[in-house]
Parts: structure tokens; C-alpha cells; sequence
């Protein structure tokens, strides 16, 4: 599975690409950062926000894209835009007809570092280790998009069984229902 990470920011989105070799074997394809500065208008900045991802998709062709889900934070302007190009990522991803995956900042610390609550550092210092990669990544936002794809590695098969089974559970419970149901009737 080749899955294309997104960090999502107007200033700076974090572009990272790995690919899932079964179990927890994960392979580094690229890593980048998409810049725009603050004084250009916000139209400018989401197009190429936009115009990158789009690239990525043609040249790295992911299975999947995996963005980061924003939260809640204390400075709301920066929830905006980080919200705005994570909208951004996730139409490119759509009319390329990729699935788009969430996964909240926790989950990716969990998944890579073992802590929900590891900081930047500790993200960096294990993508690094787990991909085999020469020198950290830099700055933070290409780690973080590498720890984005690596996670939905890892995460993606047990949250694809979960779904299975959630599936036949509810088609358990419907053929008792209506097996009930007929039972109820015969009476």
C-alpha cells in the first residue's frame, strides 16, 4: 500500500510518501514541504496547496491519502487555515478518486512512538529510525506527513477488519431480528 501523508497548513504542508510492505515494514518513497508565505493572499495559498498535492498524486500515485484531522486549538486563525488546506487536500485526493483517511494528532504519536502524547522532537527522532532515513527530516511538517502515512499503514488493516466485522455483526443482527420477527408471527 502506498500511502500519501499530509500535514496540513497554509504556511507550511508537511508532503510525505511511504510505502506499507505488509506488517510494520514501511519504505520512505519522498518527502517535502509545500511554503507559502503570509502576505499571499489565501486564494493564492490554498491553489498551491492544491497544485502540490495534485502533483504528488500524478507523480507518486498513493493508494490512499492520509491528512491529519484538525483539532481544537487555542489560536482559531490557525485552525482556520489548517482546516481550509486540510478541505483542500481532501477534495484533490477525491477527484483523483483516492480514499481519503483521517487520523488524529494522537493517533499518529501513538501509532509511531508508542505515546499519544510524544512532541515534535520524539515524532522526528522515529520516523526517522523506522524508515531507515539517513538524517531527520526537516522542518517538523515533513515528519509529521511521514508519521501520517506510516500510521495508516499500520492502522489501516485492523481498522479494515474492524469494519468487517462490524458488517457481519449487523447483518447477524438483522437475520435474528427478522427471524424473530417470524417467529413472533407463526405464534
Amino acid at each position: 500500500m502506498r500511502v500519501l501523508g499530509v500535514d496540513p497548513g497554509l504556511t507550511r504542508c508537511g508532503l510525505g510518501v511511504v510505502d506499507g510492505r505488509g506488517g510494520r515494514t514501511v519504505a520512505c518513497v519522498a518527502v517535502d514541504v509545500v511554503r507559502s508565505s503570509a502576505d499571499t493572499p489565501l486564494a493564492e495559498r490554498l491553489l498551491g496547496v492544491a497544485d502540490a498535492v495534485e502533483e504528488w498524486i500524478r507523480v507518486h500515485r498513493p493508494d490512499v491519502v492520509a491528512i491529519e484531522r484538525v483539532f481544537s486549538q487555542n489560536n482559531v486563525r490557525t485552525v482556520m487555515g489548517t482546516a481550509q488546506a486540510s478541505g483542500v487536500v481532501a477534495l484533490t485526493a477525491a477527484r483523483a478518486g483516492l480514499p481519503v483517511a483521517f487520523h488524529t494528532p494522537s493517533e499518529v504519536k501513538a501509532a509511531v512512538t508508542g505515546a499519544g502524547r510524544a512532541d515534535k522532537q520524539q515524532v522526528t527522532a522515529m520516523i526517522t529510525r523506522v524508515l531507515g532515513l539517513a538524517e531527520a527530516p526537516r522542518p517538523a511538517d515533513a515528519a509529521d506527513a511521514l508519521a501520517l502515512a506510516v500510521c495508516h499503514c499500520w492502522r489501516a488493516p485492523m481498522l479494515e477488519r474492524m469494519a468487517q466485522a462490524q458488517a457481519r455483526s449487523a447483518e447477524l443482527a438483522r437475520r435474528h431480528k427478522a427471524r424473530l420477527a417470524a417467529a413472533a408471527k407463526g405464534r
